[in-house]
């Protein structure tokens, strides 16, 4: 910690780092927003259904069963969650492997959504244990080296510190911990490219749990391909949710962007991509549907739905990024790039849920405190996005080494 740091008084430090310069009843005045409230409102409600379904076990809050193990707090907050937390992999790799300097700006929130992104997609796995303490067995002690669900618990864990290691800059500049952040600033390219070396093993890998379920897993999701799918379908969605990120941050937190930076032409640029992968991610899906001759199925009700999912949540996605990078429409970019997140969503849950076990007789509909419990973690995340970017340099980022640094 510098010298005027420990100069200042502890409360001082408290109000000047916590409470924004207000007066603790200030700061608590300043809270009473229709945001703030409604997410108050939100955690009322769903922090006990969290106590609850830790105090009385899986049976009582949720509409699981043999037939049907795995729900929302799979499909949506594990495989949706941690897609959608792709983003900092993706501007990573694209800033400090690949160069594009220009896209420096948008990274470090980039890497805050994504940590926040793995971090409560954790939390939802840890809600949808049975026996959530017993966690640390399969990690530490009785290894299962050939187990899938044992590669990706240990990726995703080693990528969850990455992505906490790769966030302590803007922490240590908040600090004003010069060293640290030097030391910090050092390591970016080291976790960077450990960083892409876990997320491409773990996102591929989850597509690769399903392919342990042929005939549980509709045909026209059901690949040899879908290690690839998911891995693919991570880049497009950790694209577009940089796109809605950025829109949505630059909005809600106007005196602490850099208004120096063009975001609206970094949008555009990243709507390139998104086009590129959502393009080729429409193509593999069908040689997966060619590579089992299943175009006879496309006429079935799963095949009409399997259809509205890669036309209109891949295709049609795709073309309107490209139309619009192509016409500078950043607004059309950012409505396109939250179709994308939903479509990215629905596919997740198409593959987990909605045609797993397609055809048992049991079909599975979570229950409220499913659905409540999965609205809490979102809830939380985005207050703590919100309130780290009150106060860490995640938008705008504070010179206090004398110079820009990688």
């Amino acid at each position: 910690m510098s010298s005027d740091a420990r100069a200042l008084p502890a409360r001082g430090w408290v109000t000047d780092k916590l409470f924004l310069g207000l007066s603790l009843t200030d700061y608590l005045k300043s809270l009473l927003t229709p945001g703030t409230i409604i997410a108050g409102l939100i955690m009322a409600v769903g922090i006990p259904v969290i106590i609850y379904r830790f105090a009385y076990g899986l049976g009582a809050a949720t509409n699981l069963s043999q037939t049907n193990p795995w729900g929302i707090w799979i499909g949506f907050d594990m495989l949706a969650g941690v897609a959608l937390a792709a983003g900092g992999y993706t501007l990573a790799t694209s800033v400090y492997i690949f160069g594009l300097k220009e896209y420096h700006p948008i990274v470090r929130p980039a890497i805050l959504t994504g940590f926040l992104g793995y971090l409560f997609a954790v939390l939802g796995l840890t809600a949808d244990l049975g026996r959530p303490w017993n966690l640390p067995v399969p990690l530490f002690i009785s290894w299962g080296g050939p187990s899938v669900m044992f590669e990706i618990a240990w990726c995703v864990v080693l990528y969850l510190t990455v992505l906490f290691l790769e966030f302590l800059p803007p922490v240590f500049e908040w600090l004003g911990w010069k060293k640290a952040l030097s030391l910090a600033n050092k390591t970016t390219i080291g976790l960077t490219v450990f960083g892409v070396i876990l997320s491409t093993l773990h996102q591929s890998s989850l597509g690769g749990l399903f392919l342990m379920a042929p005939t549980k897993l509709h045909p026209l999701w059901y690949s040899p391909f879908i290690p690839a799918y998911f891995f693919i379908s991570s880049i497009a969605a950790g694209l577009a949710m940089v796109i809605v990120e950025s829109g949505l941050s630059h909005r809600a937190f106007k005196s602490r962007v850099d208004h120096h930076v063009d975001v609206d032409k970094l949008v555009v640029g990243l709507a390139r991509g998104a086009s590129i992968v959502l393009f080729c991610y429409f193509f593999v899906k069908l040689q997966g549907v060619a590579d089992g001759d299943r175009w006879h199925l496309l006429g079935t009700g799963y095949g009409l739905w399997f259809l509205v999912e890669i036309v209109g949540f891949v295709l049609v996605p795709s073309m309107l990024f490209a139309w619009g990078a192509r016409n500078r429409r950043v607004t059309l970019i950012r409505w396109t790039a939250a179709w994308t997140v939903l479509g990215i969503i629905v596919n997740r849950l198409n593959v987990s849920v909605i045609a797993l076990n397609w055809n048992a007789a049991d079909r599975y509909v979570p229950s409220w405190m499913e659905v409540t419990l999965s609205l809490t973690l979102i809830t939380i995340g985005i207050s703590s996005f919100r309130w780290i970017v009150n106060r860490m340099p995640v938008l705008n980022e504070h010179e206090i080494t004398g110079r820009h640094h990688a």
